[in-house]
């Protein structure tokens, strides 16, 4: 027990530069509290004190903003930095050494008894507002960009990013998809999309002047108007009907 408290702390100072000093960190991160009160609430829980782990529970979430279910799962190492939104659900199990920023939820799909929230892998960083969605895996050493909502398994070493999540990166080499979101890259998806629109509009203004090279011009037709109007090619089939006054004054066919 002793050692995971520790391991919790060094934590605090391997992954926060603004940490300055021991007391500084076990006075003044949340986070940290968070984690502690949860291990606390969690030996109650399993110890068939589950009223007084729930209470623990809530106390924690009332004192830091950290909703950490007593049931849930956390491996040594785990830092939450700032926390305050953070919803970690009853069957979510987080591996060693992984960092959750403000806002994430590890979130249950299913209203079952069952195992329902997400198993995290170690080495994981999820990044603040992220969603994960449940009972699948989030492989070891991957990353989770900001604002992503994850609904199925990640493998190892990946980058995922966006709503839907989708994996980018993969063992360090990049994955294509249809739009290019990077989690150190974030560009911007519209103006991407805008993008390749400018780049199909020039490819139809290619192809209509390469029509305009080819098709010869009207006669009598003024420099700049439009390729063919009001000219009939010689070899064009005449019109059987002849052309017959109107008695509106027009001419029909």
């Amino acid at each position: 027990m002793f050692h995971t408290l520790r391991r919790d702390t060094q934590a605090v100072f391997e992954r926060d530069p603004a940490a300055r000093s021991l007391p500084e960190v076990l006075l003044c991160y949340p986070g940290l509290h968070a984690v502690w009160i949860h291990r606390l609430a969690h030996w109650c829980w399993t110890h068939r004190l589950k009223l007084l782990g729930r209470f623990l529970s809530h106390l924690g979430r009332f004192l830091t903003g950290i909703e950490i279910h007593p049931g849930a799962r956390l491996g040594p190492g785990v830092f939450i930095d700032h926390g305050m939104g953070v919803v970690i659900g009853e069957t979510a199990e987080v591996g060693e050494n992984v960092t959750i920023y403000q806002g994430v939820t590890l979130g249950g799909t299913s209203l079952e008894k069952v195992k329902r929230h997400p198993t995290i892998g170690n080495n994981v960083v999820i990044g603040s507002g992220a969603k994960v969605l449940g009972p699948f895996t989030v492989g070891d050493n991957s990353r989770i960009g900001s604002g992503s909502v994850v609904v199925k398994e990640v493998p190892s070493n990946s980058v995922v990013v966006g709503v839907p999540g989708r994996v980018t990166h993969r063992d360090g080499k990049k994955v294509e998809q249809g739009i290019d979101l990077n989690m150190t890259d974030l560009p911007d998806p519209v103006a991407k999309a805008i993008q390749c629109l400018v780049e199909r509009v020039g490819e139809v203004e290619r192809a209509l002047e390469e029509i305009r090279r080819l098709v010869p011009p009207a006669p009598d037709t003024p420099p700049g108007a439009a390729v063919g109007v009001g000219w009939v090619p010689d070899d064009h089939p005449s019109d059987p009907a002849p052309h017959q006054s109107s008695s509106f004054g027009g001419v029909a066919r």
